[in-house]
Protein backbone atom coordinates (compact mmCIF):
# COMPACT_ATOMS: atom_id res chain seq x y z
CA UNK A 1 0.00 0.00 0.00
CA UNK A 2 2.71 2.57 1.04
CA UNK A 3 4.00 2.06 -2.95
CA UNK A 4 0.42 1.89 -4.49
CA UNK A 5 -1.27 4.53 -2.55
CA UNK A 6 0.80 6.66 -0.03
CA UNK A 7 -1.41 9.23 -0.22
CA UNK A 8 -3.00 6.92 2.55
CA UNK A 9 -0.18 7.27 5.33
CA UNK A 10 0.64 11.22 4.99
CA UNK A 11 -2.51 11.76 7.70
CA UNK A 12 -0.49 9.75 10.50
CA UNK A 13 3.27 10.91 9.64
CA UNK A 14 4.62 13.48 11.98
CA UNK A 15 5.02 16.96 11.63
CA UNK A 16 9.22 16.37 12.29
CA UNK A 17 9.43 14.31 9.07
CA UNK A 18 11.08 15.82 6.71
CA UNK A 19 9.29 14.59 2.82
CA UNK A 20 6.89 12.26 4.17
CA UNK A 21 5.78 11.39 0.78
CA UNK A 22 8.81 9.84 -0.05
CA UNK A 23 9.64 8.37 3.44
CA UNK A 24 6.32 6.58 3.07
CA UNK A 25 7.98 5.34 -0.97
CA UNK A 26 11.01 4.16 0.79
CA UNK A 27 9.18 2.49 3.65
CA UNK A 28 7.17 0.82 0.96
CA UNK A 29 10.33 -0.23 -0.74
CA UNK A 30 12.42 -1.06 2.62
CA UNK A 31 9.50 -3.76 3.08
CA UNK A 32 9.77 -5.40 -0.03
CA UNK A 33 13.27 -5.61 -0.53
CA UNK A 34 13.53 -7.02 3.02
CA UNK A 35 10.74 -9.65 2.45
CA UNK A 36 12.93 -10.38 -0.78
CA UNK A 37 16.25 -10.09 1.15
CA UNK A 38 14.59 -13.03 3.15
CA UNK A 39 14.77 -15.83 0.00
CA UNK A 40 18.08 -15.31 -0.57
CA UNK A 41 20.47 -17.78 1.58
CA UNK A 42 23.08 -15.11 1.10
CA UNK A 43 20.75 -11.65 2.59
CA UNK A 44 18.27 -13.72 5.18
CA UNK A 45 20.16 -12.97 8.17
CA UNK A 46 20.28 -9.39 7.05
CA UNK A 47 16.96 -9.15 5.94
CA UNK A 48 15.57 -10.29 9.09
CA UNK A 49 17.65 -8.35 11.45
CA UNK A 50 16.38 -4.88 9.48
CA UNK A 51 12.50 -6.14 8.96
CA UNK A 52 12.88 -6.19 12.68
CA UNK A 53 14.09 -3.05 12.97
CA UNK A 54 12.04 -1.59 10.49
CA UNK A 55 8.78 -2.99 12.60
CA UNK A 56 10.76 -1.06 16.08
CA UNK A 57 11.43 2.30 13.76
CA UNK A 58 7.59 1.87 12.92
CA UNK A 59 6.34 1.78 16.03
CA UNK A 60 5.64 5.72 17.00
CA UNK A 61 3.76 6.50 14.30
CA UNK A 62 1.86 2.97 14.52
CA UNK A 63 0.74 4.25 17.63
CA UNK A 64 0.05 7.48 16.25
CA UNK A 65 -2.18 6.86 13.83
CA UNK A 66 -4.21 4.88 16.82
CA UNK A 67 -4.43 7.61 18.61
CA UNK A 68 -5.37 9.91 15.75
CA UNK A 69 -8.09 7.66 14.52
CA UNK A 70 -9.34 7.29 17.94
CA UNK A 71 -9.06 10.86 19.35
CA UNK A 72 -11.20 12.24 16.06
CA UNK A 73 -13.73 9.28 16.28
CA UNK A 74 -12.34 8.55 12.57
CA UNK A 75 -10.69 6.38 10.32
CA UNK A 76 -10.42 2.37 12.12
CA UNK A 77 -11.37 1.69 15.30
CA UNK A 78 -9.58 -0.40 18.14
CA UNK A 79 -11.02 -3.70 16.11
CA UNK A 80 -7.72 -2.59 14.00
CA UNK A 81 -5.19 -0.42 16.26
CA UNK A 82 -5.41 -3.04 19.13
CA UNK A 83 -4.48 -6.25 17.03
CA UNK A 84 -1.99 -4.10 15.09
CA UNK A 85 0.10 -2.66 17.86
CA UNK A 86 -0.30 -5.97 20.09
CA UNK A 87 1.31 -7.74 17.10
CA UNK A 88 4.20 -5.86 16.88
CA UNK A 89 6.64 -7.63 19.06
CA UNK A 90 5.42 -10.77 16.79
CA UNK A 91 6.12 -8.89 13.63
CA UNK A 92 10.00 -8.54 15.27
CA UNK A 93 9.97 -12.14 16.36
CA UNK A 94 8.92 -13.45 13.06
CA UNK A 95 11.60 -11.16 11.42
CA UNK A 96 14.11 -12.24 12.96
CA UNK A 97 12.97 -16.16 12.80
CA UNK A 98 12.55 -15.95 8.98
CA UNK A 99 15.68 -14.53 9.21
CA UNK A 100 17.13 -17.71 10.61
CA UNK A 101 18.39 -15.29 13.25
CA UNK A 102 16.44 -16.98 16.14
CA UNK A 103 16.26 -20.67 16.39
CA UNK A 104 12.41 -21.47 16.57
CA UNK A 105 11.40 -24.70 17.97
CA UNK A 106 7.59 -25.07 18.13
CA UNK A 107 7.56 -28.41 18.67
CA UNK A 108 10.49 -31.07 20.85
Amino acid sequence: MHLVRPGAFLSVMPPAIPDPRLIILLTGAAELAGAVGLFLPRTRALAGVMLALYAVCVFPVNILHAVHDLGTGSGLGWAYHYPRLLAQPLICWWALAAGRVISVRLVR
